[in-house]
């Protein structure tokens, strides 16, 4: 196969394999948001959650994963000279990374299916910004192809994703406060009532 075709179907299965961890991890969120919920609308809202997280698991994530590792390997037999630079190296680390995300993230999977919840919302949150980290790293050696030069993108998205953390505890007080102030209203309103 030309080295074109299988450098495209590899960025192709990269794309949905990204695709699928971004959404996976903000299913488990919703799913572990549903936790909350009044019975029988919890129920309702975690079965549902089990089964797209199911089907995106198994027919998008891990399929695109395996797809995208294998056109890999494919691109490094045709070209083996890419094995001799030191920014390929630092890629193969960073997918070695990404491997051990999705695998913790199948972790969480097989938890969650199993009605287990370990982690918070905030937590799973948070923990969705490490692909995107591994996103970034990965586009600028790939693009720069230079060891050194990604290590600045890298220092500027981490900054981004702190800035982002903060911003998701900010929007989460902003939240609670909002609505223990309706709660109070709420409660305000039952005292003149009942006076």
């Amino acid at each position: 196969m030309d080295f074109l075709y299988v450098k495209a179907l590899h960025i192709i299965f990269i794309v949905t394999w990204f695709a699928g961890l971004f959404y996976i991890v903000r299913l488990f969120i919703y799913h572990v948001e549903a936790e909350k919920e009044e019975e029988p609308v919890k129920s309702i809202l975690q079965n549902q959650y089990k089964l797209m997280e199911k089907r995106l698991w198994y027919i998008i994530t891990w399929p695109s994963a395996i797809l995208a590792s294998l056109f890999a390997f494919l691109m490094l037999y045709q070209n083996p000279i890419y094995l001799e630079m030191s920014w390929m190296h630092v890629k193969l680390s960073f997918v070695l990374a990404l491997y051990f995300y999705h695998f913790s993230c199948h972790k969480i999977y097989t938890q969650l299916q199993n009605n287990i919840i370990k982690y918070s919302s905030l937590k799973l949150r948070i923990w969705n910004e490490v692909a995107t980290i591994i996103l970034f790293s990965v586009v600028f050696l790939v693009v720069l192809k230079d060891a050194i030069s990604w290590v600045w993108g890298v220092i500027g998205i981490i900054l981004f994703s702190f800035l982002l953390m903060f911003g998701i505890k900010s929007y989460k007080k902003a939240r609670e406060k909002k609505n223990w102030d309706k709660y109070e209203r709420e409660l305000l309103k039952k005292e003149k009532k009942e006076e």
